[in-house]
């Protein structure tokens, strides 16, 4: 099941780790106060040292959450630094783990494509500047939190309004 929510405001997370190596988060979306408790969990016993862990929430278990993204009547998507640096300030919000960055800056409208690549999966972004439209998908699994990267990109591109859908990936693992 996936739910589209529309965030004016950060979504705020409490995290605590208890001995059996499990964490539990409690997402707080400030935008209708919903909250949401999920148990990050190892897939299985014997790999709790491992960080590849999946989710676990009331729904069930899942590999990692896909949020895709609309930013509308954005700015600066055609530049090619700033585009790098709000990937990469979306990978350190996130907890996440940067492995690489490829972005290719289009002629002659001036919108990039591109892609992070991460330890716990990616972060692409498609601009037509043009339009003032972003199309951004930032999926992570694990313990990296990719709801902390829509505030990241709000103050990076100053979007009149987010568009945030939601899809845990990998449900039932």
């Amino acid at each position: 099941m996936s739910s589209a929510i529309a965030l004016n405001k950060s979504s705020e997370a409490l995290q605590k780790t208890d001995s059996n190596l499990k964490t539990a988060l409690l997402r707080v979306h400030s935008a209708d106060h919903s909250a949401e408790l999920l148990t990050l969990a190892p897939a299985n016993k014997h790999l709790e040292d491992r960080k590849d862990f999946l989710i676990e929430s009331e729904d069930g278990r899942y590999a990692g959450m896909h949020l895709l993204i609309d930013l509308k009547d954005a700015s600066r998507l055609d530049d090619l630094d700033h585009i790098d640096q709000a990937m990469r300030d979306c990978v350190t919000a996130a907890g996440a783990t940067l492995l690489h960055i490829h972005l290719h800056h289009f002629t002659p409208n001036g919108g990039v494509s591109g892609v992070a690549v991460l330890a716990e999966s990616h972060i692409s972004i498609h601009t037509w500047p043009e339009y003032g439209y972003a199309a951004l998908d930032v999926f992570m699994c694990g313990a990296a939190e990719p709801h902390k990267a829509i505030d990241v990109l709000r103050r990076a591109f100053q979007p009149g309004k987010v568009e945030v859908e939601e899809r845990p990936r990998g449900r039932g693992l």
